[in-house]
């Protein structure tokens, strides 16, 4: 999985989250280029955003790695500068990853044109590297088979 984003979004500014316990595999498994996210040690659900118990079953939530690629669930492309350091347009997006019907994260789409964003695009991620947080972003997958 590739480590960095070559976007012009990867040098603008974010809000980045704030870590702990629960949610510092999500944010930090870019430094290794891995996705990580929580599964089931009951029920063997993967389960995101973060949270510390399994809402189907209450079991214990493991992170794991997942192989980073998905397709796009839905997607809106902003066009208003609500921060005026962020380069317009850009796109963000649910992205319903391939291990799980239903397991869905919220994202940037980078290194495209948001025009040619479409609905099922397939999509892998890459990470903007932030220090400590590395940010999960997709970027458009030509290799994915169907």
């Amino acid at each position: 999985m590739p480590t960095d984003a070559p976007d012009a979004l990867a040098e603008a500014p974010r809000i980045l989250p704030g870590l702990d316990d629960v949610n510092r595999p999500f944010w930090t498994g870019g430094a290794r280029g891995e996705l990580m996210i929580q599964r089931c040690g009951g029920c063997g659900r993967f389960v995101h955003p973060p949270v510390s118990e399994c809402p189907d079953c209450g079991g214990e939530l493991r992170a794991e790695p997942v192989s980073g690629r998905g397709t796009v669930f839905t997607f809106t492309v902003n066009r208003h500068p609500f921060n005026p350091e962020v380069p317009l347009p850009y796109v963000i997006a649910i992205v319903e990853l391939v291990e799980q019907a239903d397991l869905r994260v919220v994202t940037n789409l980078v290194d495209c044109d948001p025009e040619s964003v479409e609905i099922g695009m397939p999509v892998r991620v890459a990470f903007e590297d932030r220090g400590e947080i590395f940010v999960p972003v997709f970027v458009p997958d030509p290799d994915a088979r169907d």
